[in-house]
């Protein structure tokens, strides 16, 4: 099947783009990376009828250090997080993500403003935004404005940018130098959509968590931060309580049911990374005797 037939404007700056938004509105979809529109035009997901593309955008690209932030420009390919030492030095926990987003050849073209945009509650990127505490930054016709990205995630496929918004950067702390990171994720095969995965950031005192944030993906209609992780801060962690926070993940997860996975599964394998992920960042193997390594 390919896609049904539409027009094509290809930006010449942020502002000619904006205008081009403002003057197609809900008829335009933002083309960047390509790796997500395309394949959903050519099944008839979605069909635009003009197609903006920013690709050639070079104003959004790159990666910078301002103080204690890390920015990062909407069209920074995941191949150039996967490369980048200011990457790893300030957000450990993106570039051990971007290593699982699909293969090699998508990393290529695939883009970290692409990926936030399109929202899939099954990728990497949105689950370890919310991790971070990741602000989104977006201009539109009322100028530029920032989204933590708790609130820019609305559902599947769903954010809060509007018709006329366009994504242009990501904006995050850098780490302190006292934390530390957790990612795995379930999948049938490395480079498929994850059944269950999880994000998480911690800031170790001692024996203890000062901070965690888990931020789980494919477990519902859009990433999580699970608030089981209070429940394991500031305390010392036995198998009990580790046993309690677990319980409590199941809770207020909602995960649905496809092809891949039931929720019963899905809430298993959460619990399953729970007790990997802080048995690993406390270096604590004793908390995973009598579960699943």
């Amino acid at each position: 099947m390919k896609a049904s037939a539409f027009a094509y404007a290809r930006a010449t700056s942020v502002a000619n783009a904006l205008e081009l938004l403002a003057v197609h509105g809900e008829k335009a979809r933002v083309l960047s990376g390509g790796q997500s529109l395309i394949p959903a035009m050519n099944l008839r997901l979605v069909a635009p009828e003009v197609i903006v593309d920013i690709g050639g955008l070079a104003e959004l690209r790159g990666i910078v250090i301002e103080g204690e932030t890390l920015v990062i420009g909407a069209l920074t390919r995941h191949a150039d997080l996967l490369k980048s030492s200011d990457i790893v030095k300030c957000a450990p926990l993106l570039a051990a993500a971007v290593a699982h987003i699909a293969h090699p050849a998508i990393r290529n073209r695939g883009t970290i403003g692409g990926s936030l945009a399109q929202a899939d509650p099954a990728s990497e990127l949105p689950a370890c935004m919310l991790t971070l505490g990741a602000s989104i930054v977006v201009r539109g016709p009322g100028g530029e404005r920032r989204m933590a990205a708790e609130e820019f995630f609305r559902g599947i496929y769903e954010t809060q940018l509007a018709p006329q918004d366009l994504l242009v950067a990501v904006e995050l702390p850098v780490a302190d130098s006292g934390s530390a990171h957790f990612f795995q994720e379930f999948a049938r095969r490395h480079g498929d959509y994850a059944i269950t995965g999880l994000a998480a950031q911690a800031v170790l005192e001692g024996d203890r968590f000062a901070a965690l944030r888990l931020g789980y993906f494919a477990v519902g209609d859009r990433p999580v931060l699970a608030e089981a992780a209070g429940k394991l801060t500031g305390v010392t962690v036995t198998p009990a309580l580790l046993a309690e926070a677990s319980d409590a993940l199941s809770d207020e997860l909602d995960p649905h049911e496809d092809q891949q996975a039931t929720p019963a599964m899905r809430r298993h394998l959460a619990r399953i990374l729970l007790t990997r992920c802080v048995a690993s960042l406390l270096k604590r193997p004793d908390l995973q005797i009598g579960g699943v390594a």
